[in-house]
């Protein structure tokens, strides 16, 4: 896939979209604690932001799902997180204030949401975690515009 072409099918940003955002949430399945090929190749696309400085201080956070537990979870949000990094975006996590991250015995982490894809469905606190990481990134994302 190109970086600059796009149809309504495709689970990827533009680069132009990329800039015009607020704030991004990227999710990838877990591929032997890494995140997905086509995602890592999205991003090796994007020098042109990098070089311009485009994606700096905008607020992102990541996701993922694993097949089973210890599936590589954790390594794989902190993967996706390093592309973000290097271009000066600020990187957003689940904080240990919510409740859930101290109960789930499957997916949620501090580095991102996560859920374990072998279950028969999200568990409440995969849900909740999840939600209140897209809320934390929507209310960051809001307030860094309206001091702008």
């Amino acid at each position: 896939m190109s970086p600059h072409s796009h149809t309504p099918s495709d689970p990827i940003a533009t680069l132009d979209e990329l800039k015009q955002c607020d704030g991004l949430a990227f999710g990838s399945p877990v591929w032997f604690g890494n995140m997905a090929a086509p995602l890592k190749h999205f991003w090796d696309q994007t020098t042109p932001l990098w070089v311009n400085g485009d994606l700096i201080d905008k607020p992102a956070c990541v996701f993922t799902s694993s097949s089973s537990m210890h599936g590589g979870q954790e390594t794989t949000l902190q993967s996706m997180m390093t592309p973000l990094l290097h271009h000066g975006m600020m990187v957003l996590g689940i904080p240990y204030s919510e409740p859930e991250l101290h109960t789930t015995q499957s997916g949620g982490t501090p580095y991102g949401a996560s859920s374990v894809g072998q279950e028969p469905s999200l568990t409440a606190e995969e849900i909740r975690l999840a939600q209140q990481l897209g809320k934390r990134l929507a209310t960051t994302a809001k307030k860094l515009k309206g001091s702008q």
